[in-house]
């Protein structure tokens, strides 16, 4: 069996498979009607309907021109906002009389936090929070002296600042204002932002230059103190075709897209030239506006690897 028929011979099972997902206990293709609409074509090419594509999990996209980013990668660590912070202070000094919040609670701009009565007037007065946030800190308890130290410390989370080091080498190559995206370890989380800030010293420890992101935060999944990876824009060039690189399987130490046709999906070996984190450019193997699998497609990856197995028996 050649490549090429081996792989659509595949391909057919698998989609097959998982149409199958689908079927009540008992049931069969003939009864759903589903032996009907899925029409086995000539060179392993198979029709699906959008209520079938949408059982496999199969997720679309179109080859269109995009633009490649030219990055640098980097290391960084997510830190809070300090210009998103509030050390609460008493305006005169007094005795605590009440406080409203612990550590951990969410506090609204406005909101009333504690109480003191003043040492002076004997008058009692509240100090409300000057921004929204949670309480980090607190070292104020009902009935002690208020003194110089914060009685509590309120930081939004809201947006965060990502310090990122850079290597002597490639500081020339960084400046305000680019583009940054920040990914978590395992890439499972991204964000984009932009420089804010470049250190005019270096760090003695590890010789770098810190550059500063800012990046919307508001699910507040970037926790400070977690190292991430970053990628800082240079240049975006244009390219006329572009796919998804999670589009991309290896078949046969060859890149893969799964692709729409009329007569159905058919495996296509690509040619790629520039890539970056999300797109790569495809010098042959598609044409613009072609329909490919852009999610998912480790599925029928996955599916080649078994029949290969089966066939090694």
């Amino acid at each position: 069996m050649n490549s090429k028929t081996h792989i659509k011979k595949t391909i057919t099972h698998l989609l097959v498979s998982c149409l199958a997902i689908a079927l009540l206990p008992g049931q069969t293709f003939a009864e759903t009607g589903h032996e009907e609409e899925t029409e086995q074509h000539e060179e392993g090419h198979i029709e699906l309907t959008q209520e079938q594509i949408q059982h496999a999990g199969i997720g679309l996209a179109t080859v269109t021109s995009g633009t490649i980013r030219d990055v640098l990668p980097v290391y960084g660590v997510v830190a809070t906002n300090a210009e998103r912070v509030q050390s609460v202070t008493a305006r005169f000094d007094g005795v605590i009389r009440e406080v409203k919040k612990s550590v951990g609670d969410s506090v609204r701009k406005g909101e009333a936090l504690l109480s003191v009565e003043a040492n002076e007037s004997l008058k009692t007065y509240s100090i409300a929070s000057a921004l929204n946030g949670v309480i980090t800190q607190r070292h104020a308890n009902p009935g002690e002296q208020t003194s110089d130290t914060p009685l509590l410390v309120v930081q939004d989370f809201s947006t965060v600042w990502v310090e990122l080091s850079i290597f002597p080498k490639d500081v020339a190559q960084v400046e305000l204002g680019q583009r940054v995206r920040i990914l978590s370890l395992d890439s499972t989380q991204i964000a984009e932002g932009k420089i804010i800030y470049i250190a005019p010293l270096g760090q003695a420890g590890n010789q770098a230059i810190m550059a500063r992101a800012l990046i919307d935060n508001p699910n507040g999944i970037w926790k400070p103190g977690l190292f991430v990876n970053a990628q800082i824009t240079r240049a975006e060039i244009a390219a006329p075709m572009v796919i998804r690189n999670e589009a991309l399987q290896i078949v046969e130490d060859n890149p893969v897209v799964f692709v729409r046709g009329e007569e159905g999906f058919e495996p296509r070996t690509v040619t790629l030239g520039r890539t970056d984190g999300e797109l790569s450019e495809v010098v042959a193997g598609l044409s613009a506006d072609e329909v490919y699998v852009s999610k998912n497609s480790f599925t029928l990856k996955s599916e080649l690897g078994k029949e290969d197995a089966e066939h090694g028996h």
